[in-house]
């Protein structure tokens, strides 16, 4: 196949052989894409620092045919931008990490996402602002499972489809872990992996989801941005079977 230019942010990288690195590359028109960068460890390498993790390259990639697990070459790769903040601060450094375990975990290679890369591209460029953080992590969380067709019901019964209303300050509603999404009252018995939400979690939830800038605008307390940051982490867990390494580390 011929060579493909395309725009990819770097999610991993690991050392082979004495020269070579192997890198997971999620790029906006590909997808993601595990690539050899031969001579990338040379003192002269051809790539120099553009292959940092967590940093956005112009790249040529030789998509390799046959087998599905042969390794596609990396031939140039650029430094369009790099996130200064992602090195200074503890906190956005782990929230940067957990941005590429999800996009990792939850994509198939070659499966392109364009909306999902510009989201993790605008989430790492902001991760600099203490206090919108943990909503913008929460708010890609929520654009990368929209994008990749995994997004939970959050008005509607996800079994019968009826609406769902509750009280912020008040009500309490089930959240199917298996069945993807809010149950109203007649559907709940007998589901399995059910989850209790208070009604300020599953706004907070909407919120996130929803367009516009509601979500930074809203008057969270510590307590229901933990609630909320439990959910997506259960929710996250039912999807990779296992709960993602860099979660214990987000905070709130």
């Amino acid at each position: 196949m011929p060579p493909v230019r395309t725009r990819a942010l770097v999610v991993r990288t690991v050392d082979v052989l004495e020269t070579s690195r192997v890198l997971t590359l999620f790029s906006r028109d590909l997808g993601k894409v595990v690539a050899l960068a031969k001579g990338a460890r040379r003192l002269k390498s051809p790539f120099q620092s553009s292959l940092d993790l967590l940093s956005v390259c112009d790249i040529v990639v030789l998509r390799k045919d046959g087998a599905s697990d042969s390794l596609d070459l990396l031939t140039e790769a650029v430094l369009i931008e790099r996130y200064d903040s992602l090195r200074r601060d503890l906190r956005s450094h782990y929230a940067g990490q957990y941005v590429a375990e999800l996009l990792d975990a939850l994509t198939d290679p070659h499966d392109p996402h364009p909306k999902l890369f510009d989201a993790a591209v605008i989430t790492l460029r902001h991760l600099d602002e203490p206090f919108l953080r943990p909503r913008r992590v929460m708010r890609f969380e929520l654009a990368c499972l929209r994008e990749l067709g995994l997004m939970p019901a959050l008005e509607d019964c996800v079994h019968c489809g009826a609406n769902v209303n509750v009280s912020v300050e008040n009500d309490r509603v089930a959240f199917g872990l298996a069945t993807g999404g809010v149950l109203c009252a007649a559907c709940r018995p007998g589901q399995p992996h059910v989850a209790t939400l208070s009604g300020q979690t599953l706004d907070v939830l909407r919120r996130h989801a929803s367009p516009g800038n509601s979500w930074r605008d809203a008057n969270l307390d510590p307590r229901a941005l933990a609630a909320t940051r439990g959910t997506l982490g259960a929710i996250l867990g039912h999807l990779m079977g296992r709960r993602p390494r860099l979660w214990p580390y987000l905070g709130t």
